[in-house]
C-alpha cells in the first residue's frame, strides 16, 4: 500500500537516488525524473532506481526530461498524473556543478547561464507548475496535504569564488523555497530547504582529495563524508510529518559545517 507519490528530479544517481530509495522504504511510490531514461540499462540510471524501488515493494515511474526546458515540465507532470493520479511530494533535487571551476574574475557567461538555467530557473518554474497541481488536489479534498522540498546546498550562504555561479544558483533556489513557503501556506502545503554539505557522489569525485583533507582537519564536527542516504533520511522525516510545524525551515545536512565556533 502506498502512502503517496513522490516526484524526484535528478533521481537517477547521487542524492536524488538516495532520496528515492529512502522514500520507497517508507512506503511512497516514486516518479524518478532525469535527463535520460534507458529501459535497457538496469545497472545504472532511472531504470536501476526503478528496480530497487520495486524490490522495496513500491511502484516507480521513470520519466525523462530536461528540467531547464519548460516544455518538458508539462509532459513530465502529465506522465506522473496519468500513472499515479496526483503528486504528494515534490523533491527539487536536479542540479549540476560547473563543467570547470573558474575564478569569479574569469567566470564565463556560458557557465553562469548554464548553472542558473538548470539549478534555479528550471526548478523555479517546475515548482510553479507542480504547486498549481497540488493546489487543485487540496481544493478537491485530498486527504494528504502535499509537500515540497528544495535540495539546495551549504553553498547557499557560503562563498566559493572558484565556483561563484554555483553558489549564486543555490542561493537563489533557497530564496525560491522561502517565497513558495509563504505563498503556499494558505493551502497547507509545506515547503522546506534542505542544504546538503560535502556528499560523496560522482559530482564531488573530482575534488575528493581536497575534501578528504578538509574533513580530516577541522571543517566539520562529524569527520566523515555525507552520504546520499543522509539526505534521504531527512526527506523521509519531512514526509512522515515529523517537522509538521516547521514550513519554510532551513535544514543543514552537513555534519556540523554551519556551527559557528571560536
Amino acid at each position: 500500500m502506498s502512502k503517496g507519490t513522490a516526484f524526484i528530479t535528478g533521481a537517477s544517481r547521487g542524492i536524488g537516488r538516495g532520496i528515492a530509495l529512502e522514500l520507497a522504504r517508507h512506503g511512497y511510490d516514486i516518479v524518478a525524473a532525469a535527463t535520460q531514461a534507458d529501459p535497457s540499462n538496469t545497472q545504472k540510471g532511472n531504470y536501476e532506481v526503478k528496480a530497487r524501488v520495486e524490490e522495496l515493494g513500491q511502484r516507480c515511474l521513470p520519466v525523462a526530461g530536461n528540467i531547464a526546458d519548460r516544455k518538458d515540465h508539462v509532459r513530465m507532470i502529465q506522465e506522473a498524473l496519468d500513472c499515479f493520479g496526483g503528486i504528494d511530494i515534490l523533491v527539487n533535487n536536479a542540479g549540476v556543478a560547473p563543467l570547470k571551476r573558474m575564478d569569479i574574475l574569469e567566470c564565463t557567461e556560458e557557465s553562469y547561464d548554464r548553472l542558473v538555467e538548470i539549478n534555479l530557473r528550471g526548478p523555479f518554474f517546475f515548482t510553479q507548475a507542480v504547486a498549481q497541481q497540488m493546489i487543485r488536489q487540496v481544493q478537491a479534498g485530498a486527504k494528504r496535504k502535499p509537500m515540497i522540498v528544495f535540495i539546495t546546498s551549504i553553498s547557499s550562504d557560503t562563498a566559493s569564488p572558484n565556483r561563484a555561479e554555483y553558489c549564486i544558483s543555490k542561493a537563489g533556489l533557497s530564496m525560491a523555497a522561502q517565497n513558495y513557503a509563504v505563498r503556499l501556506a494558505e493551502y497547507g502545503i509545506h515547503v522546506y530547504d534542505l542544504r546538503p554539505g560535502i556528499v560523496a557522489t560522482d559530482m564531488t569525485e573530482k575534488v575528493k582529495e581536497k575534501y578528504d583533507t578538509l574533513i580530516a582537519g577541522d571543517l566539520l564536527l562529524q569527520k566523515r563524508w555525507g552520504l546520499p542516504e543522509d539526505a534521504g533520511k531527512a526527506v523521509a522525516a519531512l514526509a512522515e510529518g515529523y517537522f509538521g510545524y516547521s514550513t519554510g525551515a532551513v535544514i543543514e545536512i552537513g555534519g556540523g559545517f554551519g556551527v559557528k565556533r571560536l
